[in-house]
């Protein structure tokens, strides 16, 4: 049976503007596929330098989120809770990596960790130097990316009915208890969402870690240098492999953000 809704001027405007974004998005990214050829695909298949960055991307990554997500996760719990003096001010000093230059972020995090400062000369006698090294790069993608977990961890805490946890505290559970049988199991999905959130934002980071570390290559400056010292044929295949990785950790945020809402709305 034909559909007889009849569009109206603001709905096609509506569908046309949609149309348009989703075209502004999707258009850069499939023109990396199309112009990639099948011999650089191949190559860029069996490049272990590009692997090895690839794989080097998401463990730093990896590992950054899983050392940050307690911290985080804690804090967020407390901004949810509204159990701070100027919460307003708490929430936006979270966002700061979000907002300000990742250069600028690099050089910043440089005046804490490098060699001359206190945490520098602290981490080089237990044999850590973070200029140069994977543990600078962890924290440059640490930093620019903790505010994602922290706020979608502190949105699904905010969820969850204060009624449930007073009642187990009145019923004598200690609050560690209320909080990782209650709380927690409540909010996960928003919580692991904030986590894959964090890690995504991690793999892309380029500005923060080229100051910090240009050596060892992750893959976005990997990808910068091939691009500025072969020219852009050379550095399709290596965009086209990393953009596969970075999709799949899309899909999966986004299907855990589905999830997360349905669970809400139940």
């Amino acid at each position: 049976m034909p559909d007889s809704h009849r569009y109206t001027s603001f709905e096609l405007a509506l569908r046309f503007a949609g149309a348009l974004l989703i075209l502004f998005i999707v258009a850069p990214v499939a023109g990396i596929f199309i112009n990639a050829s099948g011999a650089s695909l191949f190559d860029t298949a069996t490049d272990r330098e590009l692997l090895g960055s690839v794989w080097l991307t998401i463990w730093i990554s990896m590992l950054g989120t899983l050392l940050l997500s307690v911290p985080a996760i804690l804090f967020a719990h407390l901004l949810a809770k509204g159990n701070l003096p100027l919460p307003r001010l708490l929430n936006a000093l979270v966002d700061i990596p979000i907002i300000i230059p990742h250069p600028a972020a690099g050089i910043a995090l440089l005046g804490v960790i490098s060699r001359d400062t206190l945490v520098g000369r602290v981490a080089d006698k237990c044999g850590i130097s973070f200029v140069g090294h994977p543990a600078g790069i962890m924290v440059a993608m640490a930093f620019v990316s903790v505010p994602y977990l922290v706020n979608a961890a502190r949105d699904g805490f905010a969820t969850v009915p204060v009624r449930f946890e007073k009642a187990a505290l009145a019923l004598g559970a200690s609050p560690w208890r209320v909080f990782a049988t209650i709380s927690v199991p409540l909010a996960w999905r928003a919580i692991l969402s904030g986590m894959v959130m964090m890690f995504a934002r991690g793999l892309s980071e380029f500005g923060a870690v080229i100051v910090i570390a240009y050596h060892p290559m992750v893959t976005p400056i990997l990808i910068y240098e091939r691009f500025t010292s072969f020219g852009l044929g050379y550095a399709q295949g290596a965009t086209a492999l990393f953009v596969c990785v970075c999709l799949l950790v899309f899909v999966l945020l986004r299907f855990l953000s589905s999830g997360g809402r349905r669970h809400a709305e139940g």
